[in-house]
């Protein structure tokens, strides 16, 4: 066990490097910089180059890159260069939003996906596992952004079961449930595909496994067809969801961004919007370094998970 995470640990150092360089060549891609492109022919261009300089913005990119990588080591997540506030202070709270919607994205795609890929395993071919079919065939098709706004028409507009958008009604006081009510349809919406998808997962694994000879071996000892779920099917689904799950979640981050654009969630994927607007390199940085290092984490977590839920892959 140890071994295995300290082999992930040391593959995830250069492959965190990586893309750190691609991060920051990226985001200076766009011709010019912040402070140039606000405040050109405002003030004269020797105060626009004295403002550059107090932010190190005329030294060359390696530079930049080496005294940004270097502060980001230390726990200096630098300053951001439109609001002028620490970038720790603009992306803690929001990663935390971030965090909060994409495990109650996960729980939906995991509790959701297993129900519907266990049903249609269960009941191949009748008419609910073939109708579960055709939404997963349409599901795949539909953008993340699409759903989201299906989901407001529905339930926030035509049915007015649930807000619009947001994080808590400005109207009320806040509160747990007033939370939940709006996480409902975002976390719904990033989940849709990644709950397709590990639904039809399921599906075939179940069918496979109801169709193996030791399940017919459990038949013919009189098992009964409960026990025969807890015992085998359960868990030999166990490793395959795990895994899965695990793949799911960068998928899952990426949409979480995007939805947070959909429904006003003040999360990570507003601020790196924001931020890629306005060219704030400290900031568009250091956030998309966030969920790269959460979906390392993450994954390390799940090989960890497979290697204890599986001794055939740790003998191995």
């Amino acid at each position: 066990m140890m071994r295995l995470i300290v082999t992930r640990l040391l593959q995830a150092i250069p492959l965190f490097v990586v893309i750190s360089v691609l991060v920051f060549w990226v985001a200076h891609l766009a011709p010019g910089d912040p402070i140039s492109n606000a405040l050109q022919g405002q003030i004269s261009q020797q105060s626009i180059d004295d403002i550059r300089a107090s932010y190190g913005l005329d030294r060359s990119l390696a530079v930049q890159y080496a005294d940004w990588l270097g502060h980001l080591l230390h726990g200096d997540w630098g300053t951001s260069l439109a609001l002028k506030v620490p970038v720790f202070d603009v992306l803690a709270p929001a990663f935390a939003n971030t965090l909060l919607l994409a495990a109650a994205a996960v729980l939906i795609c995991v509790l959701f996906g297993v129900l519907v890929g266990l049903y249609g395993g269960l009941h191949r071919d009748s008419a609910g596992d073939r109708l579960a079919l055709l939404l997963i065939q349409l599901g795949h098709n539909l953008p993340v952004a699409w759903l989201g706004l299906a989901l407001i028409w529905l339930f926030a507009i035509q049915l007015r079961w649930l807000p619009v958008s947001g994080m808590y009604d400005l109207r009320g006081g806040g509160g747990l449930i007033d939370l939940l009510r709006h996480l409902v349809l975002p976390a719904f919406a990033a989940a849709i595909i990644s709950m397709l998808i590990l639904a039809r997962l399921v599906r075939a694994t179940v069918i496979d496994i109801m169709n193996a000879d030791y399940i017919r071996t459990c038949r013919s000892q009189g098992f009964s067809h409960g026990r025969i779920l807890r015992r085998h099917v359960g868990r030999n689904l166990l490793a395959p969801v795990v895994n899965m799950t695990g793949l799911q979640v960068g998928y899952l981050l990426s949409g979480v961004i995007f939805v947070e654009k959909v429904f006003a969630w003040p999360g990570i994927g507003s601020q790196l919007y924001n931020a890629a607007a306005g060219q704030d390199y400290p900031v568009i940085q250091t956030g998309v370094l966030l969920v790269t290092a959460c979906f390392l984490v993450i994954n390390l977590l799940t090989d960890i998970t497979l290697d204890a839920l599986d001794p055939r892959a740790r003998a191995a």
